[in-house]
């Protein structure tokens, strides 16, 4: 396990036009850990982790002011390539988005895109992104089967293949198990787990049991501020705002 931060935001602020939704934000995000972003509805989970592969960019009346660090590079000097960095920083979103494609052409999309590979060597990123994603046995003799014919859970798994397609550094998920079933959100969980190993794990999630079962660090927010950001196992049973224990122990949220 490594100890090196990732992922930095300094002093970030963000707001849509006059609405104002992070407020001053600093939180450092370790590399190899599954770090749990959690807290009320509209408190500015999804835009804190949009923030990090600059989707917020594509939303009018965005403003950014501050830093956010990704290995010692400030993502929003002018001189970043916005395409590079959503190569090294992958999303996987709410609900599962496959292309109207084959289950093949899904994953090889990235590689091809990028230039990374053709050939024999695509076969093998399309087979260890599946397999990464847990998801090559299930479809290994349907490769070129439509994507969209795949279950809900089996789709986001393909989600995910298609995000690790492109080697990242950061994959970032947010409430990837909010569209599907207990036994779906079981197997995305163990996924998670599995993927620390090599990536950078970011989960944004409204459901505190999953956000215990799965991170290292867990922060909370609420309102667009950072009320608590700690080791999981310290957040969940000795909070030090009072804030964060009530929206544990389901008093509000």
């Amino acid at each position: 396990m490594s100890n090196q931060t990732r992922i930095e935001t300094r002093n970030l602020n963000l707001r849509f036009g006059s609405a104002v939704v992070l407020k001053n934000l600093n939180m450092s995000i370790k590399s190899n850990f599954v770090t749990a972003i959690m807290g009320p509805s509209g408190c500015g989970k999804s835009t804190l982790i949009r923030t990090f592969n600059r989707l917020n960019d594509l939303i009018p009346e965005c403003h950014i002011e501050g830093e956010v660090i990704l290995n010692g590079m400030n993502i929003f000097d002018k001189k970043v390539d916005v395409v590079e960095l959503r190569k090294r920083v992958g999303m996987v979103f709410q609900k599962p988005n496959p292309f109207p494609k084959s289950i093949y052409d899904n994953v090889a999309y990235g590689p091809k895109m990028h230039g990374m590979a053709h050939g024999k060597k695509l076969d093998t990123i399309v087979e260890k992104s599946l397999k990464d994603a847990a998801l090559w046995a299930e479809v290994k003799d349907r490769l070129r089967d439509s994507a969209l014919s795949l279950s809900g859970g089996q789709q986001q798994r393909l989600c995910i293949a298609r995000t690790l397609s492109v080697q990242p550094e950061v994959i970032l998920l947010d409430e990837p198990c909010s569209a599907l079933d207990p036994a779906a959100t079981a197997k995305i969980e163990s996924l998670m787990v599995q993927l620390k190993k090599n990536y950078t794990v970011i989960v944004v999630t409204h459901n505190m049991q999953q956000a215990a079962r799965v991170s290292d660090y867990t922060a909370f927010l609420y309102l667009g501020e950072l009320m608590e950001y700690g080791e999981a196992e310290q957040v969940f049973k000795n909070p030090s705002n009072k804030l964060t224990e009530d929206f544990i122990t389901g008093r509000f949220g």
